[in-house]
C-alpha cells in the first residue's frame, strides 16, 4: 500500500510546516501535522475486505513496519500528513473552528480498479485543533467505532470504513460521563478509511469567516475529485443537490436498521453521505422513537432517533446558507433542499414496504408504520426482533399477539396490558397482507433482507470492550465474525441476536453514552 499526499492538501492551501500548539487557523484548509509516537502497540483487528481492497496480504498486516504505520510511530514516506480544518453547528449551535481534534489524515492509496482512498488515524496525537485535549482516544470509543463501520458496511448502510485497530500500550485519561470522575483507560488507535472525511462543516467555516476564495476552491475540489460527473455551469448546484440526495438516502437506512447516530452536528454529516464519526452512537433495543444514546442531548433529545430526518434538513440548510455567496440567488439551493425530502421520502417508502414485506408502497401505509411504532413503545418491543418474528408469522396468526412476540418482548405483563393495541395492528397488517400480490415466500424472502438478525447493539460492543480491556479480544472477533452476515440467522449465535439483557438497561456504555464514548 503506497500512501501518497491527499489530493485536497496539494490543491488547496494550507499550513505547510508542522509546528507545536493549537491555534486559529485562517485562510487554510489544513494543518501539517505528524503523530506522536506511542510506547507499545499491539495489533488487535484488521477487516480483510478492505485490506484486500488495498491489496495488503499477509505479511504486510502482520509486518512492523504497518503496526508502526497504524499506531503513529511512522509516518508514509514523501506523503505530507494533516490535520483538516473545518467548524460546524453543535446542537444548532454555531461553535466556531472545530477541526480534525484527534484525527490525522495520513494521505490517500489507490485501491481496485484505481479507486482513491484517504487514510486517517483517530487517537494518533494533538493537532493545532485539539483545543484543549490530548489528540488521543481511548481502547473503548476505537473498538466501538471499528465494530460499528464495519457492522454498518455489512448491514448496506453507506458509511466510512477501517482497516485497523491498534492498542497503543499507553493510557489515556478520560471522564467517562462528564461526572467529575477522570479515570486512566486502555489508549488505542484506529484506522478510518474513506473516499474522502470532508463534512459540512469544512464549507460553513470559510463561509462563514467570509473566506470566499476557499470556500471556492474547496468546492470545486470536491467536485473534481468526488463528483466528477458533474461537469458544466450548473455543476455547484448539482452538487448540492446530489449532497442532499445522498444525505437522504442515507437517513432511511438509518431508520430501516434502527441506527441513532446521537451527535449529529453539521461537523459530523458527510458530503459523500456517508455515516461518518461513530461516537455515542447506538441501535434501538426497545423500539422508542424518542431515544437517544448521548447523555449530552439528554435534555431536549435533538438528536433521536425519530427527529434524525429532520436534523438532516436542518444541518443541509446550515450548509445551503454557507454556499449561499456562490450563488447568484437560492433557486438551486431551494432546488436542492426539495432533493433531500424527495429522496428521503422515496427510500424509506421502499425500505418500509420491505420491511414490512410489501410488494409496493401505498399512500395509506404511512399510517400503518406511524401505528406501529405506537404499539411497539407501548409494549416494550424489540425494534430488530421484532421485524424477523413478524416475517415468520402466518398472516391470520394474529389471535394471541403476545405469545407470538414472546422472543421480542422485553417485558411480559407490560405486553399482556398493551395485548389489544398489539392486536389491532396486526390486524391491520394482515388486511394489508391480504391484498398484496405476493407469495408467503416471497414476502418473508423480502423481510429478510431488509431486517437485520443481528446489529451492533451497545451491550454487545461493552461486553467485548470489557473482555479487551484485560487482553481477552476473542469476545470481539467472535461479534466481528457473526457482523459479518447480519441477515443470516446463524445457528450457535443465538447470544448475539437477542434482546438487551436486564444488567445493560441503566449500565454506562449500554444504555448511556457520552460524546467521549
Amino acid at each position: 500500500m503506497r500512501i501518497e499526499t491527499a489530493r485536497m492538501v496539494s490543491e488547496l492551501p494550507g499550513e505547510a510546516e508542522p509546528r507545536p500548539g493549537t491555534r486559529d487557523v485562517r485562510g487554510m484548509a489544513w494543518s501539517a501535522t505528524v503523530p506522536t509516537p506511542v510506547s507499545a502497540p499491539r495489533l488487535l483487528a484488521f477487516p480483510p475486505t478492505m485490506a484486500e481492497e488495498l491489496g495488503l496480504d499477509a505479511a504486510t498486516l502482520g509486518s512492523p513496519s504497518f503496526l508502526d504505520l497504524m499506531a503513529g510511530n511512522a509516518v508514509p514516506s514523501g506523503a505530507t500528513t494533516v490535520a483538516t480544518n473545518y467548524g460546524g453547528h453543535q446542537f444548532g449551535h454555531w461553535a466556531g473552528q472545530l477541526g480534525d481534534g484527534r484525527a490525522l489524515l495520513l494521505g490517500e492509496a489507490a485501491g481496485r480498479g484505481g479507486r482513491r482512498w484517504e487514510i486517517q488515524l483517530k487517537g494518533a496525537g494533538p493537532t493545532p485543533y485539539s483545543r484543549r485535549a490530548d489528540g488521543r482516544a481511548v481502547l473503548r470509543s476505537s473498538l466501538r467505532e471499528y465494530v460499528a463501520s464495519e457492522a454498518m458496511h455489512a448491514l448496506g448502510v453507506p458509511t466510512t470504513r477501517v482497516l485497523s485497530l491498534v492498542a497503543t500500550g499507553d493510557a489515556v485519561v478520560r471522564d467517562i460521563l462528564y461526572a467529575g470522575d477522570p479515570k486512566p483507560e486502555p489508549g488505542a488507535i484506529v484506522c478510518r478509511v474513506a473516499p474522502s472525511f470532508l463534512r459540512f462543516g469544512h464549507y460553513e467555516l470559510p463561509a462563514s469567516r467570509g473566506e470566499r476564495d476557499l470556500l471556492e476552491r474547496l468546492v470545486d475540489h470536491t467536485i473534481a475529485s468526488h463528483f466528477p460527473q458533474l461537469i458544466g455551469p450548473n455543476a455547484r448546484a448539482d452538487w448540492f443537490a446530489e449532497v442532499a440526495r445522498r444525505t437522504g438516502v442515507l437517513m432511511a437506512h438509518w431508520m430501516r436498521v434502527g441506527f441513532v447516530h446521537g451527535v449529529m452536528n453539521t461537523d459530523n454529516l458527510s458530503v459523500l453521505g456517508l455515516t461518518i464519526d461513530y461516537g455515542p452512537f447506538g441501535f434501538l433495543d426497545d423500539a422508542d422513537p424518542h431515544w437517544t444514546p448521548n447523555t449530552t442531548d439528554l435534555p431536549g433529545r435533538r438528536y433521536r432517533y425519530a427527529a434524525q430526518p429532520q436534523v438532516a434538513h436542518w444541518n443541509l440548510s446550515a450548509l445551503a446558507s454557507a454556499l449561499a455567496p456562490l450563488f447568484p440567488d437560492a433557486e438551486p439551493l431551494t432546488a436542492g433542499m426539495n432533493a433531500y425530502v424527495e429522496a428521503f421520502q422515496s427510500a424509506q417508502a421502499r425500505m418500509w414496504a420491505d420491511k414490512l414485506g410489501l410488494a409496493d408502497w401505498r399512500d395509506e401505509d404511512a399510517a400503518l408504520v406511524s401505528g406501529l411504532f405506537g404499539a411497539l413503545q407501548a409494549a416494550e418491543v424489540d425494534f430488530t426482533i421484532f421485524f424477523r418474528t413478524l416475517a415468520a408469522l402466518e398472516a391470520a396468526a394474529v389471535v394471541d399477539s403476545v405469545a407470538a412476540l414472546e422472543p421480542a418482548l422485553y417485558g411480559r405483563a407490560k405486553a399482556e396490558r398493551e395485548a389489544a393495541t398489539l392486536g389491532d395492528w396486526l390486524a391491520r397488517y394482515a388486511a394489508r397482507l391480504a391484498s398484496d400480490p405476493q407469495s408467503v415466500e416471497a414476502r418473508r424472502a423480502r423481510m429478510d433482507a431488509a431486517n437485520p438478525w443481528v446489529v451492533p447493539r451497545n451491550w454487545l460492543l461493552q461486553r467485548a470492550i470489557d473482555a479487551a480491556e484485560q487482553g481477552d479480544t476473542a469476545e470481539l472477533h467472535a461479534l466481528l465474525e457473526v457482523l459479518q452476515r447480519p441477515y443470516d440467522a446463524q445457528p450457535g449465535a443465538e447470544r448475539f441476536a437477542a434482546r438487551r439483557p436486564d444488567w445493560a438497561k441503566d449500565r454506562p456504555g449500554c444504555s448511556a453514552l457520552s460524546c467521549s464514548s
